[in-house]
């Protein structure tokens, strides 16, 4: 082992110490924390349980009253945030009582305890099978009664249509209404009455996006949440806006969606004009270069650098001198994709390819991300390796990620049965503390310590005796996998040994409920990647139980500990018996990434080939590798966080000005306001002492105001840079009042209000393109000791500037000058028989002389005589100087 080595294993175990000690001073001194609010919550278990047998007398029609009384009496209250936690026993009460009365399951005293967590605004972490949902429920109902946002967010649409109408008779009995929003743009609510037979849908009716969010309650997942977001803030009408309010939501499995998906950005994007003719070129040279010689591998930053004969390689099969010179950067970018393409991601286990298209495969939840594609032309590079169709690159026209996503929310709160190993994340990025909720029934499930093997061979042999045994005594056996590639690898070794079984990754993604509910069937086998049937309890018959419960073998150790968790999590429910077991080799892809040096020559000392080793000892050195894992994904995502608040703070300015405009507020001051701002700006470019050009300045006003009378700005005795100024001013708001009175206000509105509106949409565009190119290069600034996060948010402040003045120039410059198309003979009717759209108001581009696409020759042939006059006052300034 180096000194290098040595010394980082020796300060990681120093810190881990320090925070050992910490915590055990903290419980020493103050006791835990999560018991003292475990017990002091008994109180309201206590009463809510009391006040429950007082509402079993009252028929469904009072019950119904008692909720839509209580809803006035906080509704009409001074603070009613403050009266509904007054309040809680007598609404926990009600919704119990309704869940009773409807689905016979009346909630138990940690389950009310987990509903207080989900109220507080805390993560509630809940053991399998302790009923989330339920749980959920209760808080939902809650909160409904105050707030206009309520959102229950899901992992997947199928639990999202499950949990809508799990409970929703005991929240239809009380009037609260239910919506529902798939990622496939449908939209539902929630029906007493049975419309449906195909399962999960039987109680929905389809209805638009307003109606849906319009419910007091809503269910969807993290993506479309957040995406309807972006949506409603691209949208050029109020109308065309739906998600509303965002006051509270419940994250379920909260530890995959606001952590494990946190690396992935939300992003509404558009085709780019981008040559992609490159990417089947270097995809047919990578594969020539060989590891060692021609490029290093780093795989605990998944980063791949080319040597010097890599790069004579490179070089001499594109036919350059020289891959890096200034006239070749853009090659760079197609080499490095592809590199990344060939050597780091893998078929079956990164990706799959369905139909001619490369799909993503998320590599925590093992489900498939459809419709979402990697980023720098990565996406590109592994369709031109795949040989399928290469789509072209994107532009981003709005993007925002789960972090800042979720903290628009003003509560949220989540859900998971494995939190605890991440309560400082939680804490640090979403301001959520953890609560751990104990089982109903204390856990019968036994976990073996992990036998280790040197190699895979070994290990893979292990796994499939220990399937056989479970098998030949008819007691269930459910085999986690990383990846589809090794989950279809067992099942193909099961079948040759006549093992029936059932395999669920992505590739099978739309059985999964089915194929979990099964899994705990007498003799039942059941093979699964990571997603694992999360939301879907395996239940166990008597007989499985005498057995000994649900076996549970995990292949490989995750790099998170809570996603192994999470697979142990699937036996030992409610009481229930079960085991399991990791089995774990040293040519495992974490452990070879993240173990420390002395683990693997202590193997190769101890085992033999094929020989397991079982020892606390090594299963406690695994658990610190893993933590190593959890703390350098944690810097990435605290990373990312930390670059995109510098792009959150300037979205949430143009979000909020954006629907501002939608409202109709202060548009006419607005457009005034851009309009006298940029002539100011003109005066201090023209109208200086050093750069005194009253002529330049003439002929700039008349690309805001169009054509000026020759009396105009050219008064021998009015030539002060303050009166001129004031002057063009007056002429600018003459014109807009002629406007005003030609086409009326109503329409004058509208078209203001379309201007700014696309003068703000095209201008972010171009600063979320170029926010992206600083941020990918920006990490070269490390290399001159210049903090990269320091120099971001410099420039992107710079940026940010430049962006206001944009907009600025673009609106002064066409809001005089666009030409309002009609479709009615009378120009003068009313808004509501008129058909302005986006595309009846022709807009100049702010590059030219602001020359609308309607107008007639003589005038077009004008303004181009304009722009080269000033652009030849310009070229003379410049040879002057």
């Amino acid at each position: 082992m180096s000194c290098d080595q040595r010394e980082r294993d020796h300060s990681e175990f120093i810190l881990y110490a320090v925070r050992m000690a910490l915590k055990f001073l903290k419980n020493l001194f103050t006791g835990d924390s999560n018991e003292k609010v475990l017990l002091e919550m008994n109180q309201v278990v206590g009463e809510v349980e009391t006040y429950g047998k007082s509402l079993g007398n009252l028929t469904d029609q009072e019950l119904q009253e008692k909720s839509k009384a209580l809803k006035n009496k906080l509704v009409q209250s001074d603070d009613p945030p403050k009266e509904l936690d007054l309040s809680i026993v007598e609404a926990l009460g009600l919704i119990r009582e309704s869940i009773t009365r409807t689905t016979g399951e009346t909630a138990y005293g940690v389950q009310i305890k987990g509903a207080l967590a989900l109220h507080r605004g805390q993560v509630a972490e809940m053991r399998t099978g302790e009923g989330k949902t339920l749980v959920a429920t209760l808080a939902l109902y809650i909160n409904s009664l105050i707030a206009k946002g309520v959102h229950s967010v899901t992992v997947n649409d199928y639990l999202a249509r499950r949990d809508s109408q799990w409970y929703a008779p005991a929240l239809d009995l009380l009037g609260i209404s239910i919506g529902v929003v798939q990622n496939d743009r449908s939209a539902w609510i929630y029906s007493r009455e049975i419309l449906s037979s195909r399962p999960t849908y039987e109680h929905l009716r389809e209805v638009t996006r307003p109606e849906a969010y319009q419910a007091d309650i809503v269910y969807g997942t993290n993506n479309e949440f957040g995406f309807d977001y972006l949506r409603d803030n691209m949208a050029t009408t109020l109308a065309d806006s739906s998600q509303g309010q965002l006051d509270f939501a419940i994250v379920d499995e909260a530890d995959s969606i606001l952590i494990d998906e946190a690396r992935t950005p939300l992003i509404i994007s558009g085709a780019a004009q981008v040559d992609v003719t490159l990417y089947p070129r270097f995809a047919k040279i990578v594969p020539s270069l060989q590891a060692e010689r021609d490029y290093i591998v780093d795989l605990q930053h998944r980063s791949i650098n080319l040597t010097e004969s890599g790069i004579e390689i490179l070089e001499k099969a594109l036919g350059i001198s020289n891959i890096y010179a200034p006239e070749n950067f853009r090659m760079t970018r197609y080499l490095e994709a592809a590199l990344k393409a060939e050597v780091l991601f893998k078929k079956d286990r990164d990706y799959v390819v369905n139909d001619g298209q490369v799909v993503i495969v998320d590599d925590f939840t093992g489900r498939l991300m459809e419709g979402r594609r990697w980023s720098d032309g990565l996406h590109q590079a592994v369709e031109a390796k795949e040989k399928v169709k290469i789509q072209q690159e994107s532009i981003t026209y709005a993007t925002i990620t789960i972090q800042n996503y979720f903290r628009l929310y003003g509560k949220l709160s989540g859900m998971t049965g494995t939190a605890i190993t991440e309560a400082e994340e939680f804490n640090e990025i979403y301001n959520l503390e953890v609560l751990v909720i104990p089982p109903n029934r204390d856990v019968a499930r036994e976990d073996y310590p992990d036998l280790v093997f040197r190699n895979q061979t070994a290990k893979w042999q292990s796994v499939i005796t220990d399937v056989q045994e479970k098998y030949q005594v008819k007691r269930p056996v459910l085999v986690g996998t990383v990846s589809i590639e090794t989950s279809e690898g067992l099942s193909a070794q099961l079948t040759k040994l006549n093992i029936p079984h059932e395999v669920l990754n992505a590739k099978q993604h739309q059985r999964e409920a089915q194929i979990i509910e099964k899994a705990g069937a007498l003799g039942a086998v059941t093979i699964a990647t990571n997603m694992a049937g999360r939301g879907t309890d395996i239940k166990l018959s008597d007989e499985v139980k005498q057995l000994g419960g649900l076996h549970v073998i995990g292949t490989e150790r995750h790099e998170a500990r809570r996603i192994d968790n999470q697979l142990r999590g699937r036996c030992g429910r409610q009481g229930d018996p079960g085991s399991t077991r990791f089995f774990v080799s040293f040519e495992d892809e974490m452990v070879k990434r993240f173990s420390p040096d002395w683990l693997s020559g202590m193997i190769d000392k101890l085992v033999d080939d094929g020989e397991p080793l079982e020892s606390k000892q090594l299963t406690s050195a695994i658990g610190q590798a893993q933590q190593k894992v959890e703390s350098y994904n944690f810097d990435i995502r605290k990373h990312l966080v930390k670059y995109d608040d510098v792009t959150n703070s300037q979205r949430a300015v143009v979000y909020e000005q954006r629907n501002l405009v939608l409202q109709g507020q202060h548009v006419k001051e607005t457009v005034i306001e851009m309009v006298h701002d940029e002539i100011d700006s003109l005066a201090l470019q023209h109208l200086t002492n050093v750069d005194y050009d009253i002529e330049l300045f003439r002929q700039s006003i008349e690309q805001i105001t169009g054509d000026l009378d020759p009396k105009d700005l050219n008064n021998p005795e009015n030539q002060k840079s303050a009166e001129l100024v004031e002057e063009a001013k007056h002429l600018a708001n003459s014109r807009l009042k002629i406007l005003d009175d030609e086409f009326g206000e109503e329409l004058r509105r509208r078209t203001e209000e379309l201007i700014l509106i696309s003068a703000i949409d095209a201008t972010w565009v171009e600063h979320l393109t170029a926010l992206s190119e600083l941020r990918q290069g920006i990490g070269l600034r490390a290399y001159a000791q210049t903090d990269p996060l320091v120099a971001f948010q410099r420039e992107a402040h710079d940026m940010w500037t430049q962006y206001r003045e944009r907009v600025q120039n673009t609106v002064a410059r066409q809001i005089l000058r666009a030409r309002i198309i009609i479709n009615e003979p009378s120009r003068m009717q009313p808004r509501s028989n008129s058909q302005t759209t986006m595309d009846q108001v022709k807009n100049p581009t702010a590059d030219d002389a602001a020359a609308p696409t309607g107008n007639t020759r003589a005038e077009r042939r004008r303004i181009e005589r304009q722009q080269k006059k000033i652009n030849k006052v310009r070229n003379g300034r410049a040879s002057a100087r």
